[in-house]
């Protein structure tokens, strides 16, 4: 059997000689696998002698062990071993199990030094290069990468005497993956002469994930230049490095956690958050009392307490640690960790005693315990305005650590955030039947018809938790434009139907005014921020919605789309496939301050637009890449009729049980303004010019056959440049637009002062000429632009 090299990574492997080293592996049945020459040199034994036979016959009869090895993943100890002359030798040995996650499956890496390096001298020059007062754990190796000298401080942290391991590879040292990795940057520095900084996690007795070091790895170089060796400096970030992933959890939580008002559904989120963040096992038991709508008790529950599994995550598929299945019942007595957090108030680490007590009384959860290796528990209740819901246990199985302060601040942070998300479900379930009359009311009963697209829609409450706040709207805009908006207010019940109807609104509102959909959003957002701050809190976040908002002008053909929180559109062109708009994503409306940005794309006529809101997509039985696809699928499948793609988007995507989330569809095939139906003119800013434009107008309208038009279209397009000449700034652009219904007349100038209908008095000069334009057209009005303003006027247009 040959002997391998340990070191991986992107480098070469280790390259030099590794018989200063002993070295076996162990199988978690006892057995030896492999045994290089440095073993065979210590002992004798050949590797055909050795290998498959049970490492214990190498023990000297009288060192034979009666337990097995022991369940901690690193052990070193001095041992009498068998020499293949049958002679005992004494050999202080470091074994490391190597895969500790496999447990008492894991392999045994087994090492002594053989050719110990020598003890450094007093003026030795690697020595003057090492910093023996160094606060930094520090350690230096050969030429050959075998520890030459530690620091104080590096082997506290290795927890390894120094007089053993001189010798051996940083490799055999740490026996984890992240040593081997460690030791092909140490490779390279020595081969390249040049430094670096590597970020890894290594700790005492094998508790990797710990520890987190940040080593600086430098070469050694003697007064000729030449690399007599390699220095690693590391320095202990691991406080840093938990709080930072705390922090992420936390963050996380608040992203995930709640993105429905789903009982059952936020309850299984607060567990998929905190495995394996947090625990190995996490179990959210809710109070049997909330059944059928029924109130939390404000004080402390009455013992045994019944309590029903909403939800469990385990690192393990299938999660085999749970004894009870989501939806049964169980009664915990008082001597339980769930029993003890909600007599407290407050989470319970429960101790090894409290435990064995409780499962003594329970031997089905005593032996799942038992089998699981579960060494930690935590019980944290779920609370709520001052009433108690039910409780989550966190417990631990594969990280060997147990649960720390932090871990319990982190654990009731975290389950408080979820248990406002149950509360909200709990109280607005009973006000579905109010709130599915006032949403109904609030919504669009029939979609506008524009030049500017073809229109569909659909809107289901969600089947079980009520109806919430998704609506939909197209509102046609100037110069033929459109906006189409979908959008999600965070709740169910009747406050979120008001809140939508005001969203609604508001929308409606600002897009009047021609608001940049970024712009639009941000005002939404200033609205969501006020109405978080009147529902009584104070502060942010007590309303909350997500927003799709869309502009799609006929003329140009470009769509400019903006969100905030809230699913990217799909777009459908003709004659091709369904793919997902990248649309910058915006926060979600009510965090306040957060800025939104615009996307701007150009859609071929006939491109089919759909947006909707997350309830369409978002689904327990299958992953959110599955649901768009169906939802590509269903597209494709209906590229004529917008109503049947509606029915099938719905039908594929949804159980047949319904809805588990409002869900707000709106689908828009766009429509485009052929070239010969607009006309533009860049107007001099010369008021005696304006008659030649008023005769150009006119003959471009009898071009088009609109001659009736004319005389008003005259009037109007004489007051609005003379405006624009006086008063705006250049350059200065004359559009007309037309359709069969609707002739526009748009002037465009580099001003962004905004005009404003007065009335003029008897002897006043001027002032009359909005007036006129108001009194001429059906509707006028002005928008702003990133170039300045435009002023517009609709004249109806006589059919036939």
């Amino acid at each position: 059997m040959s002997s391998r090299s340990e070191t991986s990574g992107d480098g070469p492997g280790y390259p030099f000689d590794e018989t200063a080293t002993a070295r076996a592996v162990i199988d978690g049945d006892g057995i030896l696998v492999e045994w290089n020459e440095g073993a065979r040199r210590l002992l004798g034994h050949a590797p055909a002698d050795v290998v498959g036979l049970p490492a214990a016959r190498l023990l000297a009869a009288q060192a034979r062990p009666a337990a097995p090895l022991p369940a901690d993943d690193r052990r070193s100890a001095t041992l009498a071993l068998r020499h293949r002359d049958g002679r005992t030798v004494h050999v202080w040995v470091l074994a490391h199990r190597r895969r500790p996650e496999a447990g008492d499956r894991s392999e045994w890496l087994v090492v002594t030094p053989l050719d110990t390096v020598a003890a450094p001298a007093e003026h030795d020059s690697l020595v003057s290069a090492f910093l023996d007062q160094s606060p930094c754990a520090t350690a230096i190796y050969d030429d050959q990468l075998r520890l030459y000298r530690v620091n104080a401080v590096m082997a506290e942290s290795l927890g390894l005497p120094q007089e053993r391991i001189r010798g051996l590879r940083i490799a055999e040292i740490g026996g984890r993956p992240q040593s081997e990795e460690l030791e092909a940057h140490m490779l390279r520095v020595l081969l390249s002469g040049r430094r670096e900084d590597v970020r890894t996690y290594l700790g005492p007795g094998g508790e990797d994930h710990r520890h987190a070091w940040s080593a600086r790895i430098a070469p050694l170089t003697d007064a000729t230049g030449r690399v007599r060796g390699v220095c690693m400096t590391a320095h202990d970030f691991t406080e840093q490095s938990l709080a930072r992933k705390r922090l992420q959890l936390v963050n996380e939580a608040s992203i995930r956690i709640g993105s429905t008002l789903d009982v059952t559904r936020t309850a299984q989120e607060l567990a998929d958050v905190c495995v394996p963040a947090l625990a190995d096992f996490v179990s959210v038991d809710l109070m049997a009392t909330l059944d059928h709508g029924g109130e939390p008790d404000a004080g402390p529950p009455a013992f045994p307490v019944s309590l029903r599994r909403a939800a469990h995550r385990s690192v393990n598929p299938g999660s085999p640690e749970a004894v009870v299945k989501p939806g049964q019942l169980d009664s915990y007595p008082e001597s339980s960790p769930q029993a003890a957090s909600l007599l407290a108030g407050q989470p319970v680490a429960a101790s090894d005693a409290a435990l064995a007590h409780w499962l003594a009384h329970d031997p089905a959860r005593r032996r799942q315990v038992r089998e699981s290796g579960i060494h930690a528990t935590m019980s944290v209740p779920i609370r709520a305005r001052g009433a108690t819901l039910g409780v989550a246990v966190f417990t631990r199985f594969r990280r060997p650590d147990p649960f720390t302060p932090d871990d319990m601040l982190l654990a009731e942070e975290v389950t408080a955030r979820a248990a406002v998300c149950i509360d909200n479900a709990r109280r607005f379930s009973r006000e579905r039947e109010t709130a599915i009359a006032l949403q109904r009311s609030l919504l669009p009963l029939n979609l506008p018809h524009t030049a500017a697209v073809e229109a569909a829609s659909r809107y289901l409450p969600a089947a079980k938790a009520g109806v919430g706040g998704d609506w939909f709207d197209v509102i046609p805009l100037s110069g033929m434009r459109v906006a189409m908006v979908v959008g999600d207010v965070v709740g169910h019940g009747v406050q979120a139907s008001a809140t939508m109807g005001r969203l609604r609104t508001a929308v409606r509102t600002l897009a009047d005014i021609d608001l940049a959909p970024d712009e639009l959003l941000t005002h939404l957002d200033d609205l969501v921020v006020r109405l978080s701050a009147e529902a009584g809190s104070g502060t942010t976040g007590e309303v909350g919605a997500s927003c799709l908002y869309a502009v799609y002008d006929p003329v140009t053909r470009v769509c400019t789309l903006a969100r905030a929180g809230h699913p990217s559109p799909v777009i459908l062109p003709p004659g091709g496939r369904p793919r997902e708009v990248d649309v910058p994503p915006g926060p979600a409306l009510g965090l306040g301050g957060l800025p939104f940005e615009s996307a701007e794309l150009t859609l071929a006529e006939g491109t089919v637009l759909a947006l909707y809101t997350d309830g369409l997509v978002d689904s327990r039985d299958r992953g959110l890449d599955e649901s768009v696809r169906l939802l590509h699928r269903s597209l494709e499948r209906n590229p004529d009729s917008l109503d049947d793609a509606c029915h099938d988007i719905l039908d594929s995507l949804l159980p047949a049980a319904g809805a588990p989330d409002d869900v707000a569809l709106l689908l828009a095939r766009t429509k485009g303004l052929p070239p010969s139906q607009v006309a533009t003119w860049d107007i001099p800013a010369d008021p005696a010019l304006v008659a030649p434009i008023r005769k150009q107008v006119v003959g471009q309208l009898d071009t088009w056959g609109l001659g009736e038009a004319g005389f008003t279209t005259e009037l109007v397009v004489s007051e609005l440049v003379t405006n624009a000449i006086r008063y705006g700034e250049r350059p200065i652009r004359l559009r007309l637009i037309h359709d069969a219904t609707t002739l526009i007349v748009e002037v465009s100038d580099s001003s962004h002062t905004a005009p404003h209908l007065r009335r003029a008095k008897t002897f006043d000069e001027g002032g009359r000429g909005l007036l006129l334009v108001a009194q001429l057209t059906q509707r006028w009005g002005s928008r702003h632009t990133p170039e300045g303003k435009t002023i517009w006027a609709e004249l109806p247009l006589t059919e036939g």
